[in-house]
């Protein structure tokens, strides 16, 4: 599905995928990054249906 540009514009833009992770892991709710396809950096959603959501490996530092 293709990102609506009203929802890319109002969203954070992450240049880089490292910097998007580190938010993400930050966050107080499990967030995920992916590369948008309207302006091809990265934003965070809480969406998972029909995504696989990878689960942690051991403790969190």
């Amino acid at each position: 599905m293709r990102t609506r540009l009203s929802i890319c514009s109002k969203k954070t833009r992450y240049r880089f995928e490292q910097d998007a992770l580190e938010a993400a892991r930050s966050a107080e709710i499990t967030l995920r990054h992916y590369r948008c396809d309207r302006c091809r950096q990265f934003h965070l959603t809480s969406r998972t249906k029909g995504k696989l959501v990878p689960q942690p490996r051991g403790p969190v530092p």
